[in-house]
């Protein structure tokens, strides 16, 4: 069985490329025209979601390992028994497990959703502009002579990129992108720290919010 991140990142990258066809199924759609897939750009979020995830990944175990959302707590049985002195009655709780309960750290809950939204999502929000506008301007030059048909893919070539011009692009659209992104990940990040208790869960039900999201930032990226 492969690793967590091994998994969620196979898992992220299949969630891009769909994101990316329906982002462009939707735009041929509105133009009336028949849906080509252009594979340039469904590449590059899958190479993003390849590159980003892994990262992504241990950022949420760090936050768990450092903040964890639940805490053992004494059961309302062990309380009352406790409070009646029924020393028989707290043996028995005790062999059947039913003394202590995992119970949500509020506190600890509120830190991770704060570092989340605040610290998280503004380094993934740059970072994905500066990626996109990077690789697309690494790729504007033609195919490499005798390249496979089968894979369109033009060649990879940073020397290209103009990096004042991708750092200006990207600071231009960041607050524009980041207040985007707070419309939907502050509501996921609150189910995923307060329902779901799994790292492994968590970015499952990210991937899947992230299918919606990615159709919004590849209509973005391609205009």
């Amino acid at each position: 069985m492969a690793p967590p991140i091994v998994n969620a990142t196979i898992q992220s990258a299949v969630l891009a490329a769909s994101s990316n066809f329906l982002a462009q199924a939707l735009m041929a759609y509105r133009k009336e025209t028949p849906l080509v897939i252009d594979w340039v750009p469904m590449f590059q979020f899958v190479l993003f979601a390849l590159i980003s995830t892994p990262p992504n990944f241990l950022w949420q175990e760090y936050l768990e390992t450092t903040f964890p959302a639940y805490h053992a707590s004494p059961t309302r049985e062990a309380v009352a028994s406790a409070a009646a002195g029924d020393e028989k009655e707290l043996e028995r709780e005790a062999r059947e497990g039913r003394l202590v309960e995992p119970r949500l750290n509020v506190g600890n809950t509120a830190a991770k959703f704060a570092l989340d939204q605040t610290a998280g999502a503004a380094v993934n929000t740059f970072l994905f502009s500066a990626f996109m506008h990077s690789i697309q301007a690494a790729m504007a030059g033609p195919s490499l002579p005798g390249q496979n048909p089968l894979v369109p893919l033009p060649a990879i070539d940073y020397a290209r990129v103009d990096w004042a011009t991708v750092l200006r692009r990207s600071r231009a659209e960041f607050f524009a992108l980041l207040s985007a992104g707070w419309k939907l990940w502050p509501l996921v990040s609150l189910v995923n720290f307060t329902l779901v208790k799994s790292v492994e869960g968590r970015n499952l039900l990210a991937g899947l919010a992230g299918l919606a999201w990615g159709v919004y930032v590849s209509l973005i990226a391609a205009s």
